[in-house]
C-alpha cells in the first residue's frame, strides 16, 4: 500500500507481510505478553512527555506518533485520505514495534485520535478505521488533562477546544469500555501520576 509523509508517497506493507519467517514465528509464540500501554487526549496536554517518560521508566519502547512525521511537510489543508493515510501508517509504526514482543509497549497516541479528527473534521469515519478500532485493544490507557497551559505548534489547531475534545475522549473511551485514568498535574508531579497509574492498573 502506497501512503505518503508530506504529500511524497512511500511503501506501508500490510502487517506482517514484509517480516522474516523467525519474526513472524517469534511473534506468534509471544504475542500474548505485550502489555499496551496507550497515551492518549487534547492537543498540547503531553502526551509524548509522558509517553517517553513511561519508556524510560519501564525500560521499554515507545511506539511514535507517525501523524507528526506525516503532516510536518504537508502544505494544504487535511483531507480525509490525509486521515486514512495516518490510520495505516500508525498501524505499521505499532506493528514494527510489536514485532519483538517486549513485554511492556508504550504507545505516543493511537487510531482513536483518528476517528475523533474524522468525525470532527468530516463527519464520519472510514470503515476500516473503526472496524480496526474494534479489534485493536489496549491494556491501559492515560487520558491527559488539560490543566496544562496552552503551547503553540504548527501542528496543533484548536486551543479553545480542548474542553470539548476531552469530552470526547471520554465518549470514546467509555464506548470501548476501557480501562483508562485521567492523568492531572504539573511538571514532575504529572509525570509521577501517569506512572503511578500505570503502576495500579496493569503492573
Amino acid at each position: 500500500m502506497d501512503i505518503g509523509i508530506g504529500g511524497k508517497p512511500i511503501r506501508i506493507f500490510s502487517n506482517i507481510a514484509f517480516m522474516q519467517e523467525k519474526d513472524i514465528a517469534y511473534m506468534q509464540g509471544n504475542e500474548s505478553k505485550t502489555l499496551k500501554i496507550a497515551v492518549v487526549g487534547p492537543e498540547s496536554t503531553g502526551k509524548s512527555t509522558m509517553a517517553n517518560y513511561l519508556a524510560e521508566r519501564l525500560n521499554t519502547l515507545c511506539v511514535p506518533e507517525y501523524a507528526r512525521f506525516y503532516c510536518k511537510n504537508l502544505n494544504r489543508t487535511y483531507t480525509l485520505q490525509d486521515e486514512v493515510n495516518m490510520f495505516y501508517g500508525q498501524v505499521a509504526l505499532e506493528e514494527a514495534f510489536l514485532i519483538r514482543c517486549p513485554e511492556i509497549l508504550v504507545c505516543d497516541t493511537t487510531i482513536l485520535t483518528v476517528k475523533i479528527w474524522c468525525d470532527h473534521l468530516f463527519g464520519r469515519t472510514p470503515s476500516e478505521v473503526t472496524d480496526e478500532i474494534a479489534v485493536r485493544p489496549y491494556d491501559f490507557f492515560l487520558l491527559m488533562d488539560i490543566d496544562l497551559p496552552w503551547e503553540d505548534d504548527p501542528l496543533r489547531d484548536f486551543p479553545k477546544e480542548r474542553e470539548h475534545f476531552l469530552g470526547v475522549w471520554k465518549k470514546e473511551l467509555m464506548a470501548l469500555n476501557a480501562n483508562y485514568e485521567l492523568i492531572s498535574g504539573l511538571g514532575e508531579q504529572r509525570l509521577e501520576n501517569g506512572l503511578e497509574a500505570v503502576k495500579r492498573n496493569i503492573l
